[in-house]
């Protein structure tokens, strides 16, 4: 299972802003993210009038769209389903953001600000670990400016990443990840670069891409 964060805050807090840098630069470092959205109200993801909508209509429980490179599904529930089950779906995720679900006891970073609310929505007792904020306020946990992400993230990293061990290298087969064991990914990185390196223009990278077309379709 996946690390779960909740993001949580007042509405217009930051919490989205928040995760759009903080994303990247877990992603930087090598982990694969995810993020769940906690709505309340409800919300409709295919609009009136598209396939799937009349699908639903038609008394589909679940309409799954699929396409080359996304798949989104929608599922109609009696009741709300709990957030262990929805984190089930995430496969490959070394870290999961939720935004939203401040009642669960998960770890949780507090996006606070005094001129929506007078005082933070969380404590300690609520799994509080952190609060970002450009406010003064006075807790006990970690204190980090907005700015702050890069700090931030190794505040994350080294809290509860550090023993998920980052791959040097990913391979990833019609899009599933394929295990690699440690001395696998030395060898093959090993062999790549010395064949590299023996190109002119080469210099040593810090981040390696290669894409290979196995496709002998031709037509």
């Amino acid at each position: 299972m996946a690390v779960i964060i909740s993001i949580v805050g007042a509405s217009k807090s930051g919490k989205t802003t928040l995760l759009e840098k903080l994303i990247p630069e877990l992603t930087s470092r090598g982990y694969s993210v995810g993020t769940i959205k906690h709505d309340v109200h409800g919300f409709e993801m295919d609009h009136e009038g598209k396939d799937t909508w009349r699908h639903r209509k038609a008394g589909a429980k679940t309409v799954v769209i699929s396409g080359p490179k996304q798949l989104a599904m929608i599922k109609q529930l009696e009741k709300e389903m709990e957030l262990e089950l929805v984190a089930g779906h995430f496969l490959d995720e070394d870290i999961i953001f939720t935004e939203g679900y401040k009642k669960e006891k998960r770890p949780k970073i507090e996006v606070f600000r005094k001129e929506l609310i007078p005082e933070p929505i969380s404590t300690e007792k609520d799994n509080l670990i952190a609060l970002v904020t450009a406010d003064e306020v006075k807790t006990d946990v970690p204190v980090f400016h907005p700015g702050a992400i890069k700090e931030i993230a190794d505040f994350i990293e080294t809290r509860y990443l550090e023993s998920r061990k980052r791959f040097r290298m990913v391979i990833k087969i019609d899009g599933k990840k394929l295990p690699m064991k440690e001395f696998v990914q030395e060898f093959v990185i090993g062999g790549l670069l010395g064949m590299l390196s023996t190109l002119r223009g080469y210099k040593k990278p810090r981040k390696l891409e290669l894409i290979l077309n196995l496709d002998d379709d031709e037509t």
